[in-house]
């Protein structure tokens, strides 16, 4: 499993701009590739894309987390450039035009084998959640609904793994003790204080920063 920031508010690899908002692309074996969110402006996202040799013509499948522009903004765009792109959205968002089928989720869902939706949680956000061989990784965009409510949703389908997203304001930070991997982006309020108590599993993030992750 690879995991590739794509927008956030800050960039770890040079050459890539930075703005405020999140996108990842997610890759699983033998599933198609995933943009969940798209970052707030959509010709940053295509240049970050086109920047680290991702075609947005080959994304066949976006993820929306919620209906903030942050996470929202650059889907227009997308759809632009590539008309046939599916697209999976929690029910609080309106259905964007242009898109070649679109998903509206309210209830847990299996997306593919072993990858999954949380399911709307709080009336406002879902977080996705892969099963691998070394227990669940969550993406999650800003953990609106709690990011203890979102492990819990997520720990139906194993024990929880790794987390990567905005935690927005979270800092009940003991729910983090059995996770072995971190990786704070985009709205976290208290990333210093999470790398203070976890430097050995929390990761940084950043455009252009790549996580791999065995399936």
């Amino acid at each position: 499993m690879k995991v590739t920031l794509i927008y956030d508010n800050e960039v770890y690899k040079e050459g890539l701009g930075a703005g405020h908002g999140f996108s990842c692309l997610v890759e699983v074996k033998d599933a198609p590739p995933i943009l969940f969110d798209t970052g707030a402006d959509g010709s940053l996202l295509l240049s970050n894309m086109i920047e680290l040799g991702i075609d947005p013509s080959s994304i066949s499948e976006v993820f929306i987390s919620h209906a903030h522009w942050d996470h929202a903004g650059g889907l227009p765009d997308l759809l632009v450039a590539n008309k046939e792109v599916k697209v999976y959205i929690p029910t609080s968002y309106p259905a964007p035009p242009g898109a070649g089928k679109v998903v509206s989720i309210k209830d847990p869902l299996e997306i593919h084998d072993n990858i999954f939706s949380t399911g709307e949680l709080k009336g406002i956000e879902q977080s996705l959640a892969v099963r691998t061989k070394r227990g669940v990784v969550v993406i999650a965009g800003c953990s609106h609904p709690g990011v203890g409510n979102i492990l819990k949703a997520a720990s139906r389908w194993g024990k929880v793994h790794a987390l990567i997203g905005g935690l927005h304001g979270f800092r009940e930070f003991d729910l983090l003790k059995d996770l072995e991997l971190i990786c704070p982006c985009h709205c976290t309020m208290f990333g210093s204080e999470i790398r203070s108590l976890y430097p050995d599993k929390c990761v940084g993030g950043g455009v252009g920063r790549v996580i791999h992750l065995e399936d």
